[in-house]
């Protein structure tokens, strides 16, 4: 396979535009430590952001940073903590979950949208995309978004263009709003709840004005001897005495006292969550569930009848389910998404064999209009059709 690693953006557009009359189909590349997202390439050549790196803007005053797409991540997150800052959205590391090396990229993340634990209160990556420089099917750049919040146009293109996996152009630079970093982290932790249980806790502790940054529940065949239920809270120290506090008393009634976590282990607790390590190293299938929270329980109840050997936990509240299950392939996609049908959501196959994700929907298939719209598109920002065919939808 022919892989191009333009260092310039002009370099990147000259390579799309060589292609674009023999069609030779074009899988986007950062670090690689995502590969497994999505549907298998389809393409004969690779495109690389990897001589594409470097931050060309940070303004902490104005809590805003850009960087070339090939960037690694770790490097921007360095970057903004010498700062006391961070990104708000805590990405993933897939790494762990897909068994792979190389360094994450920050184009990847805006590519993929990946969040983490604190999206539920901090947003989506997209939500912190703020600006974009992009390759179109064309050739063309395109500029869309500003860099800082005070002077930003074209964000519904910066929100279209995250979350759509490199099949509508090749990134090759992207500015994010940035957070100061809090003072001092606490988690809550309540053990032994049922599923239910620590759910309708999550819920109550969200819909409070004591503000978690993240809220998680795993099941205990994932948490050991018991179940936790743990809410994270993050600002001045004076904030979270007072918040800990509170929501101490709101459950105490219903689900007694927790205890208080600081330091490495519930820092390594909540990377598990972040990065689903507890599935890390099997051979399960692994799907994400996004769903209302309070259906969550139900929806993996009436999965677990069908597959009993499938393991599971609950981020975002509830409102993102994390399963694992040896049965792959259409059958096992079908059955979770009947089981869902009921509760409303959607299922997204993360991992799996290449063999598999050719076959299943990966991502939830769409109604018949919805992927016309899809098509479309797609069609009107990469006409020729090569990046990245058929990584979201087959014949798209």
């Amino acid at each position: 396979m022919t892989i191009h690693t333009p260092t310039t953006e002009a370099q990147a557009c000259a390579v799309v535009k060589s292609v674009i009359d023999s069609r030779v189909p074009l899988t986007l590349r950062g670090g690689g430590t995502r590969a497994g997202l999505g549907r298998p390439a389809q393409a004969e050549s690779t495109l690389s952001s990897a001589g594409l790196t470097g931050i060309t803007l940070y303004e902490p005053a104005e809590m805003v940073i850009a960087a070339r797409a090939g960037t690694p991540l770790a490097l921007v997150q360095e970057t903004l903590a010498e700062r006391g800052q961070m990104l708000p959205f805590e990405p993933m590391d897939h790494r762990a979950l897909f068994g792979t090396e190389g360094e994450p990229t920050i184009g990847a993340v805006a590519a993929c949208n990946i969040s983490g634990p604190r999206r539920i209160n901090a947003g989506a990556a997209r939500d912190s995309l703020i600006g974009i420089r992009l390759i179109n099917g064309r050739g063309e750049m395109i500029k869309s978004g500003g860099r800082v919040m005070k002077n930003v146009t074209g964000l519904d293109l910066v929100k279209l263009v995250s979350g759509s996996h490199g099949t509508l152009g090749f990134l090759t630079e992207v500015t994010f709003r940035v957070l100061p970093k809090p003072e001092r982290i606490v988690t809550l932790r309540w053990s032994g709840l049922s599923d239910e249980q620590g759910i309708a806790l999550l819920a109550k502790a969200l819909g409070s004005p004591f503000e978690p940054m993240a809220a998680a529940h795993l099941p205990a065949s994932l948490a050991g001897e018991a179940a936790q239920t743990l809410l994270r809270l993050e600002n001045f120290s004076d904030s979270i005495e007072y918040r800990a506090g509170e929501l101490a008393l709101l459950m105490l009634g219903e689900y007694g006292l927790p205890d208080r976590l600081e330091g490495a282990e519930p820092t390594e607790l909540w990377s598990d969550i972040r990065d689903a390590g507890v599935f890390a190293g099997t051979t399960e299938a692994v799907w994400r569930l996004s769903l209302a929270p309070t259906n969550g329980p139900k929806a993996v109840a009436a999965i677990a009848r069908t597959m009993p050997d499938a393991r599971w936990f609950y981020d975002w509240g509830g409102g993102l389910v994390w399963l694992a299950t040896s049965a792959d392939g259409d059958a096992g996609a079908a059955a979770i998404r009947d089981a869902l049908k009921p509760f409303g959501g959607h299922a997204t196959l993360v991992r799996a064999p290449d063999a598999v994700r050719a076959v299943v929907d990966v991502f939830q298939p769409l109604a018949a209009p919805l992927m016309r719209v899809t098509a479309g598109i797609k069609k009107s920002f990469d006409p020729a059709g090569i990046f990245e065919p058929g990584r979201m939808y087959a014949g798209i």
